[in-house]
C-alpha cells in the first residue's frame, strides 16, 4: 500500500463513461489553480485517464458492485469517497462535479465549517425562505475518513439503499450521522439554469446572465453542459433554449486551456 502522504487541500473529480471528455477534467484542473491560493492536489477518479494534463493524478473510482443501471441513475460512485481510506488521499477535499464552472476563490470552501458541505437545492437557493434543506452533491467538501458509515451503509445494502432513496444526494442527507451535515452559503454558489438561463423562449433572443461576483462556483446540474454554451448553434430543451456561443463561457473555457472548435 502506498504510504499517505498529508495534503491540507484536495480538489476530487470523478469521470466515467463517455458524456465526458478529458478537456474537462484538465479545463477544471486550470481553473482551480486559478482560483486556489498556494499548494493542493487535483485527484480524477476514473475509468480512463487519457489526455490528462501532466497535473491531474488519477486512480481508478472504487468498486462499489454497482449495476449498470446505478451508473446511469444518479452519481451513486461518489460515494466512494466516502470510504475509511481512499488510495494515499488525505485531509479537506472538495469534490466537485465535471460540468462545474469555477469563478470565484475556492479558498474559503476548505475551510467552511461542517463535516460534509453541500448545496441546499430547495427553494432556499431558488430565493425563497424557510423551506426545508435538500442536499445536492455537484460540489461538497469532507474529510477523507471522517464518515466512513455513508459508504458501508450503501455496501451493505445496495439494492435497499438504491430503492428507498433513488440517487445518492438524497441518501447522503438521509444516511449521514445526525449533524453531520452543513450547507453552502447561498451566494457562493449559482445553478445555471435556475439563476443564469433566461425564461422559457426569451433565451433565443438574450443570452444567459452572467454569475454575481459573489459567486464561486456555477453548478451546471442537467442541459445544457458548459461545452453546449462555447459551441455554436442551439443548445437546451424546450423551451427552455438558448442560440448560439455564450461569450463568458467561451472565455472561460479558452482562459483554461480548452479549445472551443475541438473538445
Amino acid at each position: 500500500m502506498t504510504e499517505a502522504r498529508t495534503a491540507p487541500r484536495t480538489v476530487i473529480c470523478m469521470k466515467w463513461g463517455t458524456l465526458y471528455s478529458a478537456a474537462y477534467v484538465n479545463v477544471l484542473y486550470n481553473a482551480c489553480r486559478a482560483h486556489i491560493t498556494g499548494d493542493f492536489r487535483f485527484v480524477c477518479l476514473t475509468d480512463d485517464a487519457s489526455g490528462f494534463l501532466p497535473e491531474v493524478e488519477h486512480f481508478p473510482i472504487p468498486d462499489m458492485g454497482l449495476s449498470e443501471f446505478d451508473w446511469k441513475k444518479g452519481g451513486w460512485a461518489k460515494l466512494s469517497v466516502f470510504k475509511e481510506e481512499l488510495y494515499d488521499i488525505t485531509g479537506r477535499c472538495l469534490f466537485l462535479d465535471l460540468d462545474s464552472v469555477v469563478t470565484g476563490s475556492l479558498d474559503e470552501m476548505f475551510d467552511y465549517p461542517g463535516d460534509v458541505v453541500v448545496i441546499d437545492s430547495s427553494e432556499n437557493w431558488r430565493g425563497g425562505t424557510g423551506a426545508a434543506p435538500s442536499a445536492m452533491t455537484s460540489v461538497f467538501a469532507f474529510t477523507v475518513g471522517q464518515h466512513p458509515e455513508v459508504y458501508e451503509r450503501f455496501m451493505a445494502d445496495h439494492a435497499g439503499m438504491v430503492s428507498k432513496y433513488r440517487i445518492e444526494q438524497v441518501y447522503l442527507q438521509g444516511e449521514i450521522t445526525e449533524g453531520g451535515l452543513a450547507f453552502w452559503p447561498r451566494e457562493w454558489l449559482v445553478s445555471f439554469k435556475w439563476h443564469l438561463r433566461r425564461p422559457a423562449l426569451v433565451g433565443l433572443v438574450l443570452p444567459p446572465r452572467a454569475a454575481p461576483d459573489s459567486c464561486r462556483v456555477i453548478a451546471f446540474h442537467g442541459d445544457p453542459r458548459p461545452i453546449d454554451l462555447v459551441r455554436p448553434g442551439m443548445w437546451g430543451i424546450g423551451p427552455h433554449w438558448g442560440r448560439g456561443s455564450v461569450p463568458w463561457a467561451v472565455d472561460y473555457w479558452r482562459s483554461n486551456g480548452g479549445d472551443p472548435g475541438r473538445d
